[in-house]
């Protein structure tokens, strides 16, 4: 069979001499194979291209955004020194706030809330993370955020108890008498034995005798309880104050004789300098005074021992 042939005729666009060309089919198959591959090599040439553009393009976007990762890094290492100095400035006002509550400071080893034990493994994301320099900052902050959580913690903790045992010991200073009730001349003191004024035969004198006008303010000594008022033959109108209970467990009154008045109620509560009666001569006396005690589980002892120099420890 005869091969097949393609004649190719070129006509001029004006006036001119007409070319043919025959080729065979194989050649025309061999042309149009090659025109294919031309085709292909600059498709690819220019995928490759393409390519190679949006790779730069998304390297320059992952360099961008791994410098602002590094700026955020070094930002959040600046706060957590910051934040570490902060804790350290807090420790130091724990230490002060349980030395004014008669509490021993935390030990500095404790404070630093160290934990130990097995390393154990990391997480695929730790794992991950390790592999860059980025990342193990990361990976160190996380510790380092750890380890001021378990300190803030134990801060707060003792802060609490330092709080609650001030608070209670600044109520028990409240509740402890520490000035006169009365301003005036102290003229007979406690004692064991004294020569009785009127009865001229020795008792105990348990308490303190200040002169002063009648109608002088009596004064609370501390923040207590209005328990009794009443009249007692020897020492006329009376007024007992509830002090509550000392830090040793111990029931505090103080009590207050010869008054002209009292001012307050029973079942009042009372704060240190509160006028709560009047100096007067009810009662067997020689003259107007005040007679001051304070009890200790009921037994008296002497007041001279809770009145502080011009000082109101509140």
């Amino acid at each position: 069979m005869p091969k097949q042939r393609w004649t190719i005729v070129v006509v001029p666009p004006e006036a001119g001499e007409t070319k043919s060309m025959r080729i065979s089919l194989t050649w025309l198959r061999v042309g149009f194979g090659l025109l294919a591959v031309c085709a292909l090599m600059a498709v690819g040439v220019g995928y490759a291209a393409v390519s190679r553009a949006v790779a730069l393009s998304q390297l320059d976007r992952l360099e961008r955004r791994n410098e602002l990762l590094a700026q955020e890094l070094t930002e959040a290492e600046q706060i957590l020194a910051t934040v570490t100095d902060s804790i350290a400035q807090i420790q130091e006002r724990d230490r002060t706030m349980r030395l004014l509550a008669g509490l021993i400071p935390t030990d500095p080893d404790v404070q630093q809330a160290g934990i130990g034990g097995p390393i154990g493994e990391y997480s695929d994301e730790e794992r991950r993370l390790a592999e860059g320099a980025a990342g193990q900052r990361v990976l160190n902050l996380r510790v380092d955020l750890d380890g001021l959580v378990r300190r803030a913690n134990i801060l707060a903790t003792s802060f609490g108890v330092a709080l609650d045992t001030l608070g209670s010991r600044v109520d028990h200073l409240r509740r402890t008498p520490s000035i006169e009730p009365a301003d005036g001349f102290k003229i007979s003191h406690f004692s064991d034995q004294r020569m009785h004024p009127i009865h001229h035969v020795v008792l105990p004198h348990e308490g303190l005798d200040i002169v002063a006008d009648v109608g002088a303010p009596v004064h609370a000594p501390a923040r207590g309880r209005v328990e009794r008022i009443f009249s007692n033959g020897g020492y006329g109108l009376m007024v007992v104050i509830d002090h509550g209970v000392d830090p040793m467990g111990r029931r505090v009154k103080t009590r207050y004789g010869h008054l002209s008045t009292a001012s307050v109620r029973v079942g009042q509560s009372i704060d240190r300098g509160d006028k709560i009666a009047e100096v007067g001569e009810s009662g067997v006396v020689t003259g107007p005074h005040l007679h001051y005690e304070v009890l200790i589980n009921g037994a008296a002892v002497d007041p001279m021992n809770y009145i502080l120099p011009k000082v109101i420890v509140d």
